[in-house]
């Protein structure tokens, strides 16, 4: 593992780079949180010593415009980079559609946190729905492909 995540910066190129990373669970994918930490965590990240760290950096990844933010990797948190939008436009009937809902964090009056969801079809900017349009079938599965089996 490389050395760890220090700022928005780093997380974000570790996203574009990546394609696709998990928020903070194991899988298929990279972990951001164990990449910001610099290895394995055992139990949950809230209790890590670097939690603040890693709430800060998730949430940045969170507000970017680049990133998509779904529950596509077995229905945990799932980060998506632009580049692979049109790809994955390309496939979407091929997903669950809940997997593939944007969701995004919004603070209520009460100071709560609420999650709304927002369709992948209703989110998905024009551009890149006519990009997708441009890219084949095949081409599209095998970016997905490769950047869901990338350790």
């Amino acid at each position: 593992m490389a050395a760890a995540i220090r700022t928005v910066d780093d997380v974000l190129k570790f996203v574009e780079r990546n394609g696709i990373v998990l928020e903070s669970a194991r899988g298929r994918v990279p972990s951001l949180a164990a990449e910001i930490v610099g290895g394995k965590i055992n139990g949950s990240w809230w209790a890590h010593p670097k939690s603040h760290q890693i709430y800060k950096l998730t949430m940045a990844v969170r507000d970017s415009n680049d990133i998509l933010v779904c529950r596509l990797i077995d229905g945990r948190i799932t980060f998506i980079h632009r580049r692979l939008w049109p790809a994955l436009a390309r496939v979407a009937d091929k997903f669950d559609a809940a997997r593939l809902a944007s969701i995004h964090e919004e603070h209520t009056a009460l100071g709560t946190h609420r999650a709304v969801r927002t369709a992948f079809s209703d989110w998905l900017p024009a551009e890149t729905k006519r990009l997708a349009t441009r890219i084949t079938l095949r081409d599209a599965e095998e970016q997905l492909a490769a950047a869901m089996t990338r350790r």
